[in-house]
């Protein structure tokens, strides 16, 4: 298999694994919980190096995947007191998470190959020259598999938990009554969407990601009422931009990041016109008499 098809497929399976916790995070109204999680892990990646002191290290998977939540727990810990606006503890806690983990790069890993720059902008040029090796047999490149195994493990949880998660975004006091615990929802909701953070941003880098999550579900939400399209329909919008923007940064010999994430923002900018002259934006809503 080709560099070129190999990267393609890596940027089609990230999109896709982003796009289906994205669809949640747009419908929750909480879109920028995604850049704040895909920054403040790198914080968890710091620590977890400093208490293992291995990069390959499986344990700074784990650190980074607990720093999502930690980060959606304070926030929300600081907006329950009412002094700040969610929004407004967002654009604290990720800020001051991601600077104390560049502060801690810079002082005291600044030979442990921890670049920031990669962090942000990753690069998917070279994705394909990280193999997986098998008993010395080439089985392609690690970001297929790992971008594969984020898009099963969010079908799989998606699909078990449809219907607990389509009450839960709409209606949280319904989902009470029901007997469905809505912080054990939203909570596992968050650790996947940290999960894929932290499984996509060595490869795209944590502002594609973001693009990923937020971009092609916003255009969903736009063109669509009915939840089980809307997340098909970012799937796809994610999956082209993928395609698109690679061959884009190909012919302008551009950054492949930057044009998969403006792809994703033309598909918006075509879906927020359309719904404009279509239809009334703003019509989503749950409809308990349809559910089982």
């Amino acid at each position: 298999m080709s560099a070129e098809i190999e990267i393609q497929i890596i940027a089609v399976l990230t999109a896709a694994s982003c796009a289906i916790p994205g669809v949640f995070l747009v419908l929750r109204k909480m879109s920028m919980v995604s850049d704040s999680i895909t920054h403040t892990i790198l914080l968890g990646i710091v620590l977890a190096f400093f208490i293992v002191n291995d990069l390959s290290s499986p344990f700074l998977l784990i650190g980074a995947a607990v720093m999502g939540p930690v980060t959606v727990w304070l926030t929300e810990m600081l907006s329950k007191t009412r002094l700040l606006s969610e929004d407004s503890a967002t654009g604290m806690v990720f800020p001051l998470l991601f600077s104390i983990a560049v502060i801690l790069i810079t002082k005291y890993a600044g030979t442990a190959h921890l670049d920031t720059d990669s962090v942000l902008l990753g690069e998917l040029a070279f994705a394909p020259f990280d193999r997986l090796i098998i008993n010395g047999m080439d089985m392609g490149a690690k970001g297929v598999y790992v971008s594969g195994a984020l898009l099963l493990i969010n079908i799989v949880f998606t699909s078990v938990f449809y219907k607990e998660l389509l009450i839960v975004s709409f209606d949280p006091v319904l989902a009470a009554v029901m007997g469905f615990s809505p912080a054990i929802l939203h909570y596992s909701l968050m650790t996947a969407a940290s999960l894929t953070a932290v499984g996509a941003f060595e490869a795209v880098g944590s502002v594609l990601v973001t693009a990923f999550m937020i971009a092609p579900a916003a255009a969903a939400y736009l063109l669509t009422d009915n939840l089980k399209k809307m997340l098909v329909i970012a799937v796809g919008i994610g999956g082209i931009s993928g395609i698109l923007g690679y061959r884009t940064a190909v012919f302008f010999e551009v950054s492949i990041a930057g044009s998969m994430a403006c792809w994703c923002g033309i598909f918006f900018l075509g879906a927020f016109i359309y719904s404009r002259a279509v239809k009334k934006p703003g019509n989503f809503r749950l409809k308990t008499k349809k559910l089982p």
